[in-house]
């Protein structure tokens, strides 16, 4: 993400321009800083600009990587280790784990799987007796655990210790809940016991917060609500108009009406009803393009591709960067975002904030952001035959396009833009460490 590491996109990053942008918020922000111990996926995206916003608020930040890398992930860290909590393949480039399964075979990312949910549970009280000597040596106002398998269940069982320099956060990413935390006994059992010892939660759908209240997490505790890559830079994702002839740039033809699918390839998402949905949406709309982010050299979609006749019109791209993806947004019609299990994917807010047209899995934590048939189109993650009427509907409809743009818009700018994001989250790090009033913080989720 910074300096000499490779960029990819996983929903987050900015350029110089967009620090310029937050040394303001930084500088206002100084008098609540504190020290903070954040225990994440150093190379995730995602983790990086949550990690990095909070080193331009101007707070002390040391790092503990859940995934072993040779150097610090971004500049500003006040210190820097590594604690492996689990062995993932990498992707090439020096992808990280998300990006490597559109490299991997159905049998890998199962095998994968059971190592997280049944191997990875058998040492995290190991793991936490060597984050327990971090945190003696760190001191920290404030543990932070950036998702719960497995970061979150290593720093609560560390905090069982006893260890109490200062309150332990949590953040819920996607599918802890509805897909990691019953996926085996351990799962279940570490799920429990780090929401009944979290004195703080950040999640990024309303869904999560109901779902941490069963699985233990106490009222009066505080709570976040925000998106989990810290928000989106509205210097890099904000509607412009492409130059004529745009899809060229990607192989398609200049008159084509694109598409672009974000999302990769996860164990999560339905990339059979996407590439399903294709031939009917090429029968009613032949200069459709497709644009497909994280796919390139996968033999799953690459198998899709040949077994539907789709070379002309598909393109399996690698990950790309923000501002690549920024450009994608602002150029394609319709953004998809089909999976089984979500939270608030950065990618459909990111799609949002640029006015392109989000078609989602009709599931609850979507149905946070979007109204079907007013600000997007919601279908059954499984139907190829709805995914396909909705984009032919999206693609014909300019002036729904233009209402949902409009719409958006104020959404994202309200709820998931990066600097309101970040008051929201000094604000809920200060109640966590008992310096606020107020023990919840949430959007108001009527402005659709």
């Amino acid at each position: 993400m910074d300096g000499a590491a490779p960029r990819q996109h996983g929903d987050s990053g900015w350029g110089h321009r967009g620090l310029s942008v937050w040394r303001g918020r930084a500088a206002l922000s100084r008098r609540h800083t504190m020290r903070i111990l954040i225990l994440a996926d150093g190379r995730s995206p995602i983790a990086q600009s949550w990690i990095r916003g909070r080193i331009e608020d101007g707070h002390e930040v040391h790092l503990v990587s859940s995934r072993a890398q040779e150097a610090a992930p971004l500049s500003g860290l006040a210190s820097f280790r590594c604690l492996p909590l689990i062995s993932r393949p990498r992707g090439p480039n020096g992808q990280g784990a998300s990006a490597a399964v559109t490299q991997r075979s159905a049998a890998s990312l199962a095998a994968s799987e059971f190592a997280l949910h049944w191997l990875a549970p058998l040492w995290i009280a190991e793991r936490a007796q060597r984050f327990v000597q971090i945190i003696h040596e760190l001191q920290p106002e404030l543990t932070h655990a950036l998702r719960l398998p497995l970061e979150g269940m290593v720093a609560a069982r560390a905090m069982e210790r006893g260890v109490r320099p200062g309150p332990l956060a949590i953040s819920i990413w996607g599918n802890d809940f509805t897909l990691h935390a019953p996926a085996s006994p351990f799962m279940t059992l570490w799920t429990r016991r780090a929401m009944q010892r979290a004195d703080a939660l950040h999640v990024d759908c309303k869904r999560d917060l109901a779902a941490a209240r069963s699985w233990g997490f106490e009222r009066g505790r505080a709570v976040l609500v925000a998106p989990g890559n810290g928000g989106v830079r509205s210097e890099v994702f904000h509607p412009a108009t492409q130059p004529a002839g745009w899809p060229q740039r990607w192989g398609l033809p200049a008159d084509a009406t694109v598409f672009v699918n974000p999302r990769g390839l996860r164990g999560y998402t339905r990339s059979d009803t996407f590439f399903k949905a294709l031939p009917t949406v090429l029968r009613e709309l032949p200069t459709a393009g497709f644009l497909c982010v994280g796919m390139a050299g996968s033999p799953l979609a690459e198998g899709w591709v040949r077994r539907l006749n789709l070379a002309d019109p598909v393109r399996l791209l690698p990950a790309l960067s923000p501002g690549e993806m920024a450009e994608v947004f602002q150029g394609a019609l319709v953004s998809l975002s089909i999976t089984t299990h979500d939270g608030t994917p950065n990618t459909l807010l990111e799609a949002m904030a640029c006015g392109c047209f989000p078609i989602a899995g009709d599931i609850g934590s979507l149905r946070e952001w979007i109204r079907d048939s007013e600000n997007g189109y919601l279908v059954p993650p499984g139907d190829a035959t709805a995914l396909a009427s909705a984009m032919i509907s999206a693609a014909r409809s300019p002036d729904l396009r233009m209402h949902a743009a409009q719409i958006n818009a104020r959404l994202v700018a309200g709820r998931g833009e990066a600097r309101a994001v970040g008051r929201m989250i000094n604000e809920f790090y200060g109640v966590a460490v008992g310096r606020g009033t107020t023990a919840a913080h949430s959007a108001s989720l009527s402005e659709v």
